[in-house]
Parts: structure tokens; C-alpha cells; sequence
């Protein structure tokens, strides 16, 4: 088979596959994404050709993959650094793959992990008024990201007294995704809350 229809194929391949996992989470297709890896194709399609050199499926398919999800892997280096206490890094990572021109879920989940980043910083105004925004600008179909925003939201208020808006926020992740672990965490602090 003809090494330049090899790469084509992989790639209306990952896009199908990428895209399918896409819209199976509800998050609609991405037209964003599928122009990404067609450009990131042709781009790659024309060195190979011009410099006469083959290129292995398997390394164009890691190098597209490395390529489209730059934001989502910067904020998962960035979740990790977070939980390691490395704020300052970790939000330097977020804001890299705020910057990077992602689509709007991307967007969403960086400027949510800030929001972590504040709270553990015990700068819960500065993450209420960002989760807030946030909130407001979620796309639509995407009920596990404002469940995060919710939850996360509610843990601010709860630690700047607010107490009827954090369970507002906990009783709306429930109400929104009743089986996912915003939903037990929700559960279990309006427990604790109860116990008080």
C-alpha cells in the first residue's frame, strides 16, 4: 500500500475514533479536532513527500495524538504537579494550555483545575468569582465538566462560610450526574455538613 494513503488512512481513522469517544460523552462531534489532524496531515503529508522520506504510521499516529491533545496533556502534567503541591507550576501549565487555542472543553477544563489550584491556595473569592465565570460559559453537552465546576464551586463556598450555596452547588451535582464521583463527593460533604 502507498505509504501517503497509509497516513490518510490512520488519520480519518483516529478521527473517527477520537471523534466517536467525542460524541459518545455527549461533547458533540468535533469539527475543531477533525480539522486539526487534516491540517497536522497534510502538513505532515508534504515534508514526507518533499524530503523523500517515509514516515511510520506508528510515529505519525503518536505525533498527531502529541498534536491535538497538547492542552489536555499540559493540564494532566498540570493535575499532577497540583496534587504534588507544585501550584505555581501547575498554573503555569494551565494557563500554557489556556493559550494553546484548544476547543472550548479544553478551556473549560484548564480554567476549572485553576480554580483547584486557588482553592488549595486558600484563595476561595478569587476561585469563586473564576468557577463562577466558568459556570456561566460551559458548552453545552458537557454535564461531567459543569459537575466538576458545581462541586468545586461548593467547596469554595463552604470555606468562605457560605454554606447555603455550597449545598445548593452539592445538591445540583447530584441532580446532574447522580453516579459520578463529584456526586459521592457532593453526598459526603453534605453529610459531614449534616453531622454538624
Amino acid at each position: 500500500m502507498n505509504p501517503y494513503v497509509l497516513l490518510v488512512l490512520v488519520a480519518l481513522l483516529f478521527i473517527l475514533g477520537f471523534g466517536g469517544l467525542s460524541w459518545l460523552r455527549g461533547e458533540g462531534l468535533p469539527g475543531r479536532f477533525a480539522w486539526e489532524v487534516l491540517a497536522f496531515t497534510g502538513v505532515t503529508l508534504l515534508v514526507a513527500w518533499v524530503m523523500q522520506v517515509p514516515i511510520s504510521p506508528v510515529l505519525f499516529l503518536v505525533l498527531v495524538y502529541l498534536f491535538t491533545m497538547r492542552a489536555r496533556l499540559l493540564i494532566d502534567v498540570g493535575n499532577l504537579l497540583s496534587t504534588r503541591g507544585s501550584y505555581a507550576q501547575a498554573l503555569s501549565l494551565f494557563h500554557l494550555a489556556l493559550r494553546l487555542d484548544s476547543d472550548a472543553f479544553s478551556q473549560a477544563i484548564g480554567r476549572i483545575n485553576i480554580g483547584v489550584v486557588l482553592i488549595r491556595q486558600k484563595r476561595f473569592e478569587e476561585a469563586i468569582a473564576l468557577l463562577s465565570d466558568v459556570l456561566a460559559h460551559i458548552p453545552r453537552g458537557g454535564p461531567k465538566y459543569e459537575a466538576a465546576c458545581r462541586y468545586n464551586l461548593g467547596m469554595a463556598y463552604l470555606r468562605t462560610g457560605q454554606e447555603v450555596k455550597a449545598v445548593e452547588q452539592f445538591n445540583e451535582v447530584i441532580q446532574l450526574l447522580p453516579h459520578s464521583i463529584y456526586a459521592r463527593s457532593a453526598e459526603a460533604m453534605l453529610q459531614r455538613r449534616g453531622r454538624k
